[in-house]
């Protein structure tokens, strides 16, 4: 027994030896650094080649340009998009080796149609040499002491690409849409010959009459975070957080919209020094309203301009443009529009439903499948059969198809094929398309409480929520409808279907107490109440109220937009404005609704209501209550110019 445990323990003293020892070996052949200097990742097939290119400018300045090439391509045409939003980040969705998958999704129809797709950093951001300004107005205007815009860089761009792209076949084509819509717009205004066909698509084209920074002289607050992320950095700007997710707190206790910036530290930033040292539609804004600048010359380039119908951020671009080109006498060749059931740049997403409407197809893949591609493969594609688009492709948002009416607006006040109808608001909520006979009748009144402002959306107001910025323009108005400082009007149940087919033009006759005031209008559509519940995961349209045209008019620039003035007290005074587009039919049971109120907060600043120099600047002791009051008597009637039209028959 003895004789065992001995030889046992000399079996383990070997196994154990061998186990050290083999640990040391073991030891000495790990590597002392898992992370390798020099590791070099397999190279990855592609059926496309990328250059990055530092195109020079007349000036020297240099901007980086990413080109994407489909491997093996000749004579093959250029689709350009210069951007403020990072080109390099804009040409790689991901790291697939296949170029329809490494590109956007806006540009599938692109590469399978065998373009070279270029985009570019605008200078001074990111990538590209030079100093940046914001939007920034023509060389020649007064007020770009750069000396270079977006008209030349363009101009420049193009011409070094078809000179350096061999695989090309010279045509150049722009898209581009918001920011990158406004450098497409500038490009047409002294376009390169080798520009052969442009779409801007909800372009920022006059930032103080209705596009991104004010709406009828009324400033909209969340751009105080765009600036901020813009001009912050030359890469991807500043964040300051909010002490809370409610936008409508967070600036209500701030005040003005300058004490909100400032808490931000945008006190520095010299755009939004320039925001608020140009509150009112001056020589600045002018200067830079592309729309007018764009008619003063004859469109030389084919152009299709791109609106949402429910674009919550540029909503005046595309259409003044088209209609401004229109009456310049542009052939309808040179001129088209199209208008989606889209908020803003959906046509770059799927375009199936906005917020809880759902369309019969998904209406952005079908407008670059059908309309845009051939568009742009007829006139940069030699051969191409032609294309057939249609002067204005529109879609009704009440029936759910789209549109190629012959004349858009259909109807208006005055010069289009049918007159518009006057919708008066009337006593008792009404709505009637025979004007006010009660001379007992002679207003509705409100207090209107800059400290209680109404909310443009359901409360809390999140800047950090994409949908339901995205989404506001089509929600339901019954959080707001019932409210004291809301008046809502609204007809019987239509016994017929009824279209509108244009611009629905607002003449209010109102007065305040105050000196200065704002006014909200919105258009509405509701939905007849029905006691079955909707089915299982569909909205419940039940009674809801869903605006189809909402806008604001800021009241000291009743008479004039560059020099405002105060209001006169309790005095009925007419404002007239426009509210954005329509292509609705209303069904039968359907009713027409107009809400007037005076506040659309946060989205837009708070009118003091008592005149002030500077409503950026107001002070907390400058903000007061106001009685609002809508005349609706004889002979002083407030009512809505509707663009009402024939129904067509199935």
């Amino acid at each position: 027994m003895t004789l065992h445990l001995s030889r046992t323990s000399r079996f383990f003293a070997a196994v154990c030896l061998g186990v050290l020892a083999t640990s040391a070996i073991a030891q000495k052949s790990l590597p002392a650094d898992d992370l390798p200097k020099d590791f070099k990742a397999p190279e990855q097939a592609t059926d496309f080649v990328k250059r990055v290119e530092m195109i020079p400018m007349r000036d020297g300045t240099k901007l980086y340009t990413v080109i994407v090439i489909p491997r093996g391509g000749h004579d093959l045409p250029i689709l350009l998009t210069r951007t403020c939003y990072n080109a390099a980040a804009r040409a790689a969705r991901s790291k697939s080796g296949k170029m329809i998958e490494a590109l956007p999704m806006s540009d599938e129809i692109f590469v399978e149609a065998g373009y070279i797709r270029v985009y570019q950093d605008v200078r001074g951001k990111y990538g590209s040499e030079g100093v940046y300004l914001m939007t920034p107005p023509p060389a020649n205007s007064g007020y770009n002491p750069s000396g270079a815009d977006d008209t030349t860089d363009a101009y420049d761009t193009i011409d070094w690409l078809v000179k350096n792209v061999p695989e090309s076949n010279g045509r150049v084509g722009m898209i581009g849409s918001s920011y990158e819509g406004f450098t497409v717009v500038m490009a047409l205004l002294h376009p390169h010959p080798a520009l052969k066909v442009a779409a801007p698509e909800s372009p920022m084209v006059d930032g103080w009459m209705g596009d991104d920074w004010f709406h009828y002289g009324a400033f909209r607050q969340p751009n105080i975070d765009y600036v901020l992320g813009q001009t912050s950095k030359r890469g991807e700007g500043v964040h300051v957080p909010r002490e809370g997710k409610d936008d409508y707190t967070n600036f209500l206790h701030a005040g003005s919209a300058d004490a909100f910036a400032k808490a931000e530290g945008m006190e520095t930033l010299p755009f939004w020094r320039v925001m608020v040292d140009h509150p009112a539609y001056d020589g600045y804004w002018q200067s830079q309203a592309l729309d007018k600048l764009i008619a003063k010359q004859p469109l030389t380039v084919p152009t299709m301009w791109e609106q949402g119908l429910w674009d919550q951020e540029d909503m005046w671009g595309t259409i003044h443009s088209y209609r401004t080109l229109k009456a310049a006498g542009t052939p309808d060749a040179m001129n088209h529009l199209v208008m989606g059931p889209w908020f803003h740049s959906q046509i770059n997403r799927e375009g199936r439903a906005l917020g809880p409407l759902t369309w019969a197809t998904d209406t952005t893949a079908q407008w670059r499948r059908d309309v845009l591609l051939p568009f742009f493969n007829q006139y940069l594609k030699p051969g191409a059969p032609a294309a057939d688009t249609p002067s204005v492709w529109i879609y009704n948002t009440g029936e759910d198809h789209w549109e190629k009416p012959k004349v858009f607006p259909a109807s208006c006040e005055e010069g289009c094929p049918v007159k518009s109808r006057p919708l008066y608001l009337t006593a008792k909520g009404g709505l009637s398309f025979n004007s006010p006979a009660d001379a007992n009748a002679k207003y509705d009144e409100y207090v209107s409480d800059p400290a209680k402002p109404v909310p443009y959306r359901p409360r809390p107001v999140d800047p950090a929520d994409g949908t339901g910025w995205r989404t506001w323009l089509v929600t339901d108005q019954r959080f707001v409808d019932g409210r004291p400082d809301v008046l809502t009007y609204e007809t019987e149940p239509l016994k017929e279907a009824m279209k509108l087919s244009g611009e629905p033009m607002v003449h209010l006759l109102a007065s305040t107490s105050g000196t200065d005031s704002d006014w909200v209008v919105k258009l509405i559509d509701v939905q007849p109440n029905k006691g079955v519940p909707p089915s299982m995961g569909m909205t419940d349209f039940s009674g809801y109220e869903l605006p189809i045209a909402t806008d604001i008019f800021r009241g000291r620039y009743r008479t004039s937009f560059e020099h405002p003035e105060a209001i006169k007290a309790d005095e009925p005074l007419p404002y007239v404005f426009g509210l954005p587009m329509v292509n609705h039919t209303f069904l039968p049971g359907h009713r027409i609704m107009v809400q007037v109120q005076s506040t659309l907060f946060p989205l837009y600043d708070r009118n003091p209501q008592k005149f002030v120099p500077n409503i950026f600047e107001a002070k907390p002791e400058d903000y007061q209550k106001a009685t609002e009051r809508v005349w609706h008597a004889m002979g002083q009637a407030s009512y809505i110019s509707l663009p009402v039209v024939p129904v067509e028959k199935p």
